[in-house]
Formats: structure tokens, sequence, C-alpha cells
């Protein structure tokens, strides 16, 4: 039965996906890629390499003109509503309205995504407490730490309870202490909110310690794809590192 349609239907499901810009240049190339329900799933590429147009695609920010994108069984173009509220994006660009407060900032993303004044309040006072946030409820982004700035984003992305958590470089240009901090959080997100996890990143070491599925991506297309153990066991390598040295070689 296909993973699309199938009772278990993969968390994400991406097939032929093909996206050419205006200057020509082949952000995607034919790319085929499936994230298994529940995992914490790591995509690592170069720049260039085709990550951010297609988690633009998944999130519905990028229309890829070829192949198609199924988000737990539903067409994230025929069915784009039902297919976006399954999916809660952390960017990599960390905006955030420096006018409202932190609790506004997350109520109002759940009213966008259709809860109720009520379920969104309370959501967010849910996302405050499990980010640790709860003391910092009235304080506005901009006189939050870099680090308090980056949960909140991670917040926001839960409140409307999706099904798949797409990252961007959550831990991009912060220090060590910092990101292990960070990796803290995205486990819990993981394991408290049973939400499969899609993650970008530059850190080969982030995503040994994280994903139990990595993906390399070059060129627009998947270059191999496994567990971290499977991956340096294929390529012959020590670690993760060596396998994405030898792929994308």
């Amino acid at each position: 039965m296909d993973d699309t349609t199938s009772a278990g239907a993969a968390a994400l499901s991406v097939r032929s996906l093909t996206k050419v810009y205006d200057d020509g240049t082949r952000a995607l190339d034919a790319l085929d890629l499936t994230v298994p329900a529940g995992t914490f799933f790591g995509l690592l590429g170069p720049n260039g390499a085709g990550k951010t147009t297609l988690i633009g695609a998944v999130a519905g920010l990028v229309r890829a003109p070829a192949g198609s994108i199924h988000v737990f069984g539903h067409d994230a173009a025929a069915g784009a509503t039902e297919a976006r509220k399954l999916v809660g994006l952390a960017p990599q660009d960390v905006h955030l309205d420096r006018f409202l407060t932190a609790r506004e900032v997350l109520t109002y993303h759940g009213r966008y995504f259709g809860m109720t004044r009520a379920q969104a309040g309370a959501r967010a006072d849910e996302m405050l407490d499990v980010f640790d946030l709860g003391d910092k409820a009235a304080t506005k982004p901009h006189r939050l730490s870099g680090g308090m700035r980056r949960r909140l984003l991670l917040a926001r992305s839960l409140v409307h309870r999706p099904r798949l958590a797409v990252l961007d470089e959550p831990t991009a240009g912060v220090d060590l202490e910092l990101r292990h901090e960070l990796w803290h959080y995205l486990r819990r997100l993981h394991a408290e909110e049973r939400v499969t996890v899609l993650l970008t990143t530059h850190y080969l070491d982030e995503a040994e310690e994280l994903c139990e599925r990595v993906a390399f991506i070059k060129g627009g297309r998947i270059a191999a794809e496994g567990s971290p153990a499977e991956l340096a066991h294929r390529f012959g390598a020590d670690d993760l590192e060596g396998a994405y040295v030898a792929a994308l070689r």
C-alpha cells in the first residue's frame, strides 16, 4: 500500500520534487525522501544543496511545480490547508514580533491556526512551561536572551499541536553551552510532544547526537539515507562525519 495513503502514513513523503528558480538554479532535482512517523530525522548538506527550498516546500512557503509532498497522507498541494496544520516550522532566522509579549506571540500563532482564544491561551501557557519561559510570559522578545528567543521560536512552532516539527538550523550561530541547552529542549519536544522532527543542521555531532535517521542532500537530490551507524558502515567510515565526507565527495 502507498505510504502516503495507508493508515500508517509516513510523516513526510516527498516524490520527484523539482524546483528551478528563475535564474536557472535547480534547487531540487526530482528529490525523493521519506520521513517515518515518530522519528527524529536529520537533513544534512552543504550550503546550496536544497535544504532550505525543501523545507519551504514542505511548509507551504515555496511552490514546487513538479512532484508531490504528502504530510501524514495529506497532499500538500490538493489538501494544503490540512497538511499545513500538521506542520510546525521553526525557521533559522529568529523573527519574533517585538511589540508582543512572549505569551502573545504564542497565543496569536494559535489563533492563526484556528484555535479559540481560550484554547490558544491555555496552550501558550503550557508551552511557556515546557520551555521554561513561564516567568517571561509578559516579556517582549527583544528583551529576552538569545537562548530564550530560540526556545520561544520552538514553542511557537508547537502551539497548534503539529505532528511534524520542521526545525531549520535551530542551533546555528550559538555557543557550545547554548547548543547543549537547546539539545535538551529538542529531545524534550520529541519525547513529550510525541512529534516527528525534521532537523536541518550543519553540525554533524548534533545530528549524530539527536537523530535516529539522517539523509545527506547534494545538488537537490538525496545522496544517502540511514541511521548514523548504517551510514558510517556503508561508507567504511568511523563516524557520521566520515560518511558525510565520503557521500558528498
